[in-house]
């Protein structure tokens, strides 16, 4: 948290809530293989370790060009002419290491920004349309909050596909108490009701 703040003052509770977002994400990582970081278990190739380094890329344009701040270090996967959805994978050369320390270097420097600009500070985001680009610091502290938990919940259930882990985070899983067998029960009967529904 930055420091000078309370817990009622609102730029406090927008990063409290983005915190949350990172938290929970780069949570999703632990414990797991290089392999199963990386693997796609979707159509669309959505994989833990791509969740990651795609958030750490846009927060770098929202919290840094966006405000004329830039965040110095180069994205290649945006460059023109890169890739299609190179910012969405980790190729074999990009370590974990790399790309978690990455967001956590995105993570200060969007704390700079934030820190040193007013909620009501004017930015511009150059690859909005034009009707709708100019933006103020609170309004992009919105839009990476509901970006970074949008993506957090992708990551709820890639983990789960991988090995079945599930939770909102480490201390607080805020999942229903039950076994193993309480839970086949449960998504049985979720199946059953399906099934019954499809069928009326």
């Amino acid at each position: 948290m930055l420091s000078g703040m309370t817990g009622t003052d609102p730029k406090a509770v927008l990063l409290r809530y983005l915190q949350g977002g990172r938290d929970a994400l780069l949570w999703k990582l632990d414990g797991l293989s290089e392999y199963d970081v990386r693997r796609p278990l979707v159509p669309t190739g959505t994989n833990l370790l791509g969740l990651v380094k795609h958030v750490a890329s846009v927060a770098a344009g929202y919290f840094g060009g966006v405000f004329d701040r830039p965040f110095a270090e180069p994205l290649p996967w945006f460059d023109e002419g890169a890739e299609p959805n190179a910012d969405m994978w980790a190729t074999a050369d990009e370590s974990r290491e790399s790309i978690v320390g990455l967001y956590h270097r995105v993570w200060a420097h969007a704390d700079a920004t934030i820190g040193a600009l007013d909620l009501d500070a004017t930015g511009r985001v150059a690859w909005w349309p034009a009707e709708r680009n100019p933006v103020t610091l609170h309004q992009i502290l919105v839009h990476m909050i509901a970006e970074t938990h949008r993506h957090a919940g992708h990551a709820d259930i890639v983990r789960e596909l991988v090995d079945g882990t599930v939770g909102l985070r480490r201390d607080n899983d805020n999942m229903a108490p039950g076994d193993q067998a309480w839970w086949a029960e449960y998504r049985e009967r979720l199946e059953r009701a399906a099934k019954e529904a499809g069928s009326a």
